[in-house]
């Protein structure tokens, strides 16, 4: 049995949290709301993310980081991309030993252009680093809580570390790999969220089954190129971490970045598409990054850069389509080559 912490109560943290408890393991979720943390121990329900669950009895929550902190050296970090930084530094005030953390939110930072990784490598003081573990894959939270079988990738240049995390995780129906390769398993989960985003549009506008299945692969190609460019292993891409999250995250209705591309493609503005969610929707911030890392590295993305019109130039989602569709002739295989 280990001790671990969750920072982060959302869907995602209090599945892994579940999961974790299943397995065995004395699990403390942090939450930033009281009333929060005291749902979760009084009536161990977390109803506004996850409707109908029943938490395991030996999950816990708090409100205090400091008692987060103290809990355990194996940390999961489930809060959004854009509050890591401030979460990581508030919590590392408190840490007295070096702690193993586990990132599981998937984004780029703008304008830095760091990975979650780097963010968290940033925010904490080097001798409470003990190592970062990055854990993705296709994976929805509502399907995790009702045991259905999930499978996801561990990454770490320390093999020995993604083995801790394997061993952590693995049971009957959450399977586990272990892949070296940090920068193609993060670039892969946080891209994937601009392309379903692009995918909900296509189905808010109708176009069905062809041009989702088009989208799909040639976002893979943009996702792929990009990521090579910045030293992940091409094969990465076609993995759990690639082709898996993308195929679900493109698909599904449990999916937020579809969901929002979908209103933004029946006619709705971004910030009335955000209002309405109530959750974070990443790939609108990874959009942005990704359209500023493939102008910094000249890496040829038109899906990227017509999401990023739509997003934040105010391109009508039809007209940014029939450019797609009208751009210069080009011969499939040499267009997927990674630059």
């Amino acid at each position: 049995m280990e001790k671990v912490t969750v920072l982060g109560a959302g869907s995602w943290g209090t599945a892994l949290a579940i999961v974790l408890a299943e397995n065995g393991h004395d699990v403390l979720l942090w939450s930033h709301r009281e009333e929060q943390a005291a749902e979760v121990n009084e009536r161990h329900t977390n109803e506004r993310y996850l409707p109908e669950t029943v938490l395991p009895q030996n999950l816990r929550a708090t409100a205090s980081l400091q008692e987060a902190s103290a809990h355990a050296n194996i940390v999961v970090v489930a809060v959004p991309t854009k509050a890591i930084r401030q979460v990581c530094e508030d919590f590392s005030v408190h840490l007295a030993v070096p702690t193993l953390f586990i990132p599981v939110s998937k984004g780029i930072e703008p304008h830095t252009h760091k990975r979650v990784s780097e963010m968290i490598a940033e925010s904490i003081a080097p001798q409470f680093m003990d190592d970062v573990v990055i854990l993705s894959g296709p994976s929805h939270a509502e399907e995790v809580v009702k045991q259905h079988p999930t499978t996801v990738t561990v990454a770490c240049i320390n093999l020995t570390s993604a083995e801790k995390v394997q061993d952590l995780f693995m049971s009957q129906y959450f399977r586990v790999y272990t892949n070296d390769d940090v920068i193609g398993v993060e670039i892969g989960g946080a891209l994937k969220n601009v392309i379903a985003l692009a995918a909900g549009i296509t189905d808010g506008l109708q176009y069905g089954d062809n041009a989702k299945a088009a989208l799909i692969t040639r976002g893979l190609a943009e996702i792929t190129r990009l990521g090579v460019k910045l030293g992940g292993n091409p094969f990465t891409f076609s993995g759990l971490t690639g082709m898996g999250d993308l195929i679900v995250t493109c698909t599904s209705v449990h999916s937020r970045n579809w969901r929002a591309g979908n209103m933004l493609g029946q006619g709705y503005k971004l910030n009335e598409v955000l209002d309405q969610m109530g959750m974070v929707v990443e790939g609108v911030r990874t959009t942005q990054a990704a359209y500023q890392l493939a102008q910094k590295y000249e890496v040829v993305m038109p899906i990227t850069t017509a999401l990023y019109q739509v997003l934040f130039e105010d391109q009508a989602p039809k007209v940014a389509v029939d450019q797609l569709m009208m751009r210069m002739k080009k011969r499939e295989i040499d267009d997927m080559m990674p630059q």
